[in-house]
């Protein structure tokens, strides 16, 4: 199995066209890595790189996820501190807009109207990076705010030169961003995969020789003393590594095949004969959106609520005492890891799975193109009886897929809290990480797929062979 897969890899450099998407692939990524390093003048990085590794549970705030989704940029005071996060942010509201907003509904229906509506989201993105931009520079005025006591002065500046910090800071934050989004169009244009995707999965990705080097703390400490694993938590986390992979390959190809029967239809003098074809519905439709959401809106109302228990904790009457001593324990119940927190953390994602289905599947849309191209579902009626059936179908897949994003995203979790596993080895172990990883990965193998079969060499996977080739 080694030795044929080592051959497909070679067999993807004998052909000269996925060899240059190839190599020009990996050339843009390292450019993309650099982002992550080159730290923006006036700013001690190093001080906050040394406090995020001092301080290992911040990995599970938003600002961990954040720096997980910017490859590190975040900690080291980068030029890509921001990561492609506004992009992508960007290209989320305008489709959320799309689907509710009639006239931009109208437009991605036009000619050239999903163009204008990529350039809007560009647009979006400048304007995301510059307040998000500016909000960062403030913030690393004074770091004990958002990254807690204990890591010093950042800003290298005087008072008399904060502005011209402030504007320096933001001009390069947002051309970071923007120049990480134009290096992933340009891969997905002339390399191999999708480049905005590539470009997460690569920071990621950077996060592994640190996860390495914790797994091996785990069972040979570097202090010398006894190790907390043993053998046996080794071969679990082997085995838990093997299965959620492998669910998570499952789910994520997982499809239910809708039947579809086209009539002869005559179109001028043509007579287009009629035929049997099948509508793919993903199980996973809203992949990783759902975990993103869930993630970043329960960590507020912690946040909120114990700035509250603290705003009231100075004072020595009943009733603020009494109300201090009530968002105290609501923040401690809302920590990450908490019954209550997992509770709303399971209803949350169910929640944005079916949001997210309910704004970006449109089956009426569907059900009406396939009536106006003579298509229909066999025992079912054409127009509104074909949109119920296509609703229905969606609904009870959905919740297959919101189940199997819950279990993904507590296992990290439980991982880190329950068993005190480094949040840099448990990440690997489900949640976004896994997820992204994955379903890139998967996207990547199939375009070279693709080329390998168009040129008739064997691919990566079984069903893509050419049967009766030695």
């Amino acid at each position: 199995m080694i030795a044929a897969i080592a051959n497909t890899f070679s067999n993807c450099f004998k052909i000269p066209e996925l060899k240059s998407r190839i190599l020009f692939t990996l050339v843009v990524l390292a450019i993309c890595r650099l982002e992550a390093v080159v730290r923006i003048p006036g700013l001690n990085g190093s001080a906050l790189a040394q406090f995020f590794e001092s301080h290992a549970a911040t990995g599970a705030s938003v600002l961990g996820m954040y720096s997980l989704f910017t490859g590190g940029a975040l900690e080291h005071c980068a030029v890509g501190a921001l990561g492609i996060m506004p992009y992508i942010s960007g290209t989320i509201i305008i489709q959320l807009l799309t689907a509710v907003v009639p006239t931009l509904s109208k437009l991605a229906r036009e000619e050239g109207g999903r163009t204008k509506l990529i350039q809007y989201g560009r647009y979006l993105t400048v304007l995301l990076c510059l307040g998000q931009g500016l909000f960062m520079a403030m913030q690393w005025e004074h770091p004990e705010g958002i990254f807690g006591q204990g890591i010093g002065q950042l800003v290298l500046y005087s008072e008399s030169h904060i502005w011209f910090y402030r504007l320096q800071t933001v001009l390069i934050l947002t051309t970071g961003t923007m120049l990480l989004m134009w290096l992933g169009e340009q891969i997905t244009e002339r390399g191999i995969g999708n480049g905005v995707s590539l470009v997460i999965t690569i920071g990621i990705l950077a996060r592994l020789p640190a996860a390495g080097q914790a797994l091996v703390d785990m069972f040979h400490p570097a202090s010398g003393g006894d190790a907390r694993f043993n053998f046996g938590h080794a071969i679990a986390l082997l085995l838990l590594l093997a299965g959620v992979i492998a669910g998570v390959i499952a789910v994520t190809q997982a499809q239910r095949k809708v039947p579809v029967q086209y009539a002869q239809r005559a179109v001028g003098r043509k007579v287009y004969s009629g035929g049997t074809s099948f509508m793919p519905l993903r199980v996973n439709y809203a992949g990783v959106m759902p975990i993103i959401f869930a993630q970043a809106i329960l960590m507020f109302p912690q946040k909120l609520f114990l700035f509250a228990g603290q705003s009231f904790s100075g004072s020595h009457s009943p009733g603020p005492k009494l109300i201090s001593e009530i968002c105290t324990k609501v923040a401690r119940a809302l920590n990450e890891g908490a019954c209550l927190y997992l509770s709303l953390y399971a209803l949350r994602l169910l929640f944005f799975s079916y949001f997210w289905v309910a704004t970006q599947f449109n089956e009426l849309q569907i059900a009406d193109d396939l009536k106006k191209n003579g298509g229909y579902i066999p025992g079912v009626r054409p127009g509104q009886a074909t949109s119920e059936y296509l609703h229905n179908a969606m609904s009870r897949i959905t919740l297959a897929g919101a189940i199997f994003l819950t279990v993904i995203a507590v296992i990290p979790i439980l991982l880190y809290r329950a068993m005190q596993i480094p949040y840099a080895v448990a990440t690997f172990f489900g949640g976004t990480s896994m997820l992204i990883m994955v379903g890139v990965l998967l996207d990547t193998m199939r375009q070279m797929e693709t080329h390998l079969l168009m040129r008739h060499y064997d691919g990566f996977l079984k069903k893509g062979r050419l049967r009766g080739k030695f």
